[in-house]
């Protein structure tokens, strides 16, 4: 089929577009002045996509005049402008040291770092412009005589293998391209990418005038600056400053003229030509030498620098890995648990999909609670106390920290390092931050022992019963038909016999004996005479929950410590006795700033009144014996500041905690198998001590540390409620 000419109209356009091309320059720094952008303007749009169709898309397709109708229709139709939009960015998450913020780590789902126009090496101008539109300060966003050029050589290989592309169009085609990126929605995605990138007649009209739109809008300096901004350079490597940093390990400004010139050797084709591999220097240093032999003939350079510079061999010094918190500089695993925090925020948008949307694009800096030199104190104890190399079973440990009366997180640590790479890294790392849920990255939590012992305490206080109360703490059989609760039914099941943790321990005792000697059989009666699924809800009021998400299980022997629970979750509950009854839900994240400078909410505090203070001042008397003379002794750092705690311990003793609190800090130490086995910590000596002890060190030297910070350094306790200490005495032994 024969090509028909241009309609009379069109070439009527065409003839005047001709006329116009000698309009001259436009001013280098200033607003364009050309004449397809000031001079003309508007009018000329559907003449240039008349050109367009009939010299580069007639000859090898054979385009009809009334398809160059409809392409003209086309750009006609579309927007006269499009605007260089804030592209993604890294985002920050910062913990404290010294009481001064200190990035410890990077994130993002695009590594770029936009920089101003002065940040950038003039090297690095000329050469863009050199090899990639050498007459970019010339025309008003299209070149006209590149595009007839390239038309004569797509008519002699019978195909379109040049559209050239301007500066401009080429920044209009990376800011489709991220837009399509940024929607959510994965249909829709594809096909704004596609539209973005395919060879098609539209394609390159919708480039074509948006770059003339970008000319009248912006000056030469900035669509230049937000061409090097945005372009990709290999990988997840986007704008000239990120990719100077990567493959030459300083900054855009401070490149020589070689380096330039191989990073604009990487605009064309950036997986091909970047140098992150040996295998493409070749293809880099071909591109590269070519654009300085571009920057020669217009005069960017002398004769003598292109000589010493095409000379210079590939030598790129690549920047290590940095993106997320498996290269944080400290505190790995609050590093994930922040970063998990972080995309729910309510400051980064009203829904999920905005919410998603805003962290894509980036630029957010996440400042966390965590306290890194506290921090590197608790992780010291735990390699030392808890090595993570040990081969005769699972080993882990954890520690974590939160502030009474803001739920703040001071340290989250554990004895394997952080790796979520996925590609295996042994026993000694892992993915699982032990101290937090299930789905925060966590594991299933851990059977708490005796620790849980102080929700049925609290219970006991609240009804109004004493501490000098007597029961029995004798080993014997329980029906369970004999249990309060309001919420399970145990009649028909046969009795159960719970025993003691040390052989021969039992008897009458009172209530805070038992307490600070932790006597199972004891708390199981004290659990007879009331509810436990009043025990439960008084659980759940000091923020306890399941690790895995499942509902806390309500029958006696959780009295004693059978549900999986997390350290972070128990150390919440013990802060609550800390600050006088008042529950606040841990909290990583204090505070975020937008990428304009906004400063916006971090996660919101959720404190509320879990237990009376009257109820909570005894508790604390109670567990005060517990680390002066009971089972946490040897926990205690013995500073001399007020400290009220629980240990617990499973029934194979592969399960050992230490909880504690003073009114400024609390602390929960766990340290257990993780494989599910059940190695007795009792009969194994880890680093050098009986592995009963490990807990014990590891929360003796963290929270010394804690204290030694007057920030943190606690204070005297209320006093108990008399009422609520001693009374008649009365035996409860049923």
């Amino acid at each position: 089929m024969k090509a028909q000419p241009l309609s009379s109209a069109s070439a009527a356009r065409a003839s005047a577009l001709s006329r116009a091309i000698a309009a001259g320059p436009v001013a280098e720094n200033g607003k364009s002045g050309g004449v397809l952008s000031a001079a003309l303007g508007l009018v000329f749009f559907s003449v240039l996509a008349g050109i367009l169709v009939a010299v580069i898309a007639l000859p090898p397709i054979l385009v009809a005049g009334r398809t160059a109708s409809a392409s003209i229709g086309f750009f006609e139709s579309l927007p006269d402008y499009i605007t260089i939009d804030q592209q993604s960015q890294r985002n920050v998450i910062y913990g404290n040291r010294d009481g001064q913020p200190v990035p410890i780590a990077t994130v993002f789902n695009q590594d770029r770092e936009d920089v101003g126009w002065n940040s950038v090496s003039q090297y690095i101008k000329d050469a863009t412009v050199a090899g990639e539109d050498r007459r970019f300060y010339e025309h008003g966003g299209v070149d006209v005589k590149a595009m007839v050029r390239a038309a004569a050589g797509n008519v002699a290989n019978a195909n379109i293998t040049s559209g050239s592309s301007t500066i401009a169009m080429q920044l209009v085609k990376n800011i489709l391209v991220q837009r399509a990126m940024q929607i959510s929605d994965p249909k829709k995605q594809k096909a704004a990418y596609n539209a973005a990138i395919d060879e098609t007649m539209n394609r390159k009209l919708r480039e074509m005038k948006f770059a003339i739109g970008l000319e009248k809008r912006y000056t030469k300096n900035e669509i230049l600056l937000g061409y090097l901004n945005i372009a990709g350079f290999g990988g997840n490597t986007y704008g000239i400053e990120t990719a100077a940093l990567k493959y030459f390990s300083v900054s855009a400004k401070d490149v020589t003229l070689p380096q330039a010139a191989s990073l604009v050797a990487m605009l064309q084709q950036p997986n091909l030509r970047n140098l992150s591999s040996p295998d493409l220097y070749p293809a880099n240093k071909e591109r590269r030498d070519l654009i300085l032999a571009d920057m020669r003939e217009l005069g960017y350079i002398t004769a003598a620098q292109y000589r010493e510079a095409v000379a210079t061999p590939i030598e790129p010094k690549l920047q290590a890995p940095h993106n997320g918190c498996l290269y944080a500089s400290d505190a790995k695993f609050a590093c994930d648990f922040a970063l998990r925090i972080a995309p729910t925020l309510e400051a980064l948008g009203k829904t999920e999909a905005e919410r998603a949307a805003a962290w894509a694009r980036g630029g957010y800096e996440i400042f966390t609670s965590i306290d890194l030199n506290q921090q590197d104190v608790a992780q010291a104890a735990l390699s030392t106390s808890a090595p993570a190399a040990e081969t005769r079973f699972a080993l882990g440990a954890s520690a974590v920290s939160v502030q009474p009366g803001t739920g703040r997180i001071l340290v989250m640590a554990q004895n394997k390092e952080f790796d979520n790479s996925g590609t295996g890294s042994g026993a000694t790392a892992t993915a699982v931050n032990f101290n937090t849920d299930h789905q925060f990255g966590g594991s299933s939590g851990f059977p708490t022992g005796s620790t849980y012992k102080i929700f049925t305490l609290a219970d006991w206080l609240k009804n109004g019963r004493r501490l000098s109360d007597v029961v029995n703490g004798t080993s014997r059989p329980f029906s369970l038909s004999s249990f309060n609760s309001r919420c399970a039914n145990f009649n028909g099941q046969r009795p159960f016999t719970f025993h003691n943790d040390t052989p021969n321990e039992g008897g009458n005792m009172t209530v805070q004996a038992a307490t600070q000697n932790s006597v199972n059989v004891a708390f199981i009666t004290m659990a007879q005479q009331l509810d436990l699924c009043d025990i439960t809800d008084t659980a759940k009021s000091m923020g306890v929950h399941r690790a895995d998400g499942g509902e806390l299980q309500s029958v006696p022997a959780a009295v004693i410590g059978t549900n999986e629970i997390a350290p972070l979750t128990m150390a919440g509950a013990i802060a609550t006795i800390g600050t006088n009854g008042i529950y606040c839900a841990p909290t990583i994240i204090d505070r975020v700033v937008a990428p304009g400078g906004a400063e916006l909410a971090g996660q919101p505090k959720a404190c509320s009144q879990a237990l009376d203070p009257n109820v909570a001042s005894t508790e604390a008397y109670a567990l005060s014996a517990v680390m002066r003379a009971g089972t946490g002794r040897p926990g205690n750092p013995l500073d001399g500041v007020p400290i009220v705690g629980k240990t617990g311990t499973t029934d194979y003793s592969d399960h050992n905690w230490l909880i504690a609190t003073t009114t400024k800090v609390a602390l929960a130490v766990w340290v257990g198998n993780i494989d599910g086995g059940h190695a007795s910590l009792r009969k194994t000596t880890v680093a050098g001590t009986n592995g009963y002890n490990t807990k014990f060190n590891i929360f003796r030297a963290t929270m010394l540390s804690l204290n030694s910070n007057p920030e943190y350094r606690g204070g005297a306790f209320p006093p108990p409620d008399p009422s609520l200490v001693s009374g008649t005495g009365r035996a409860s032994n049923k």
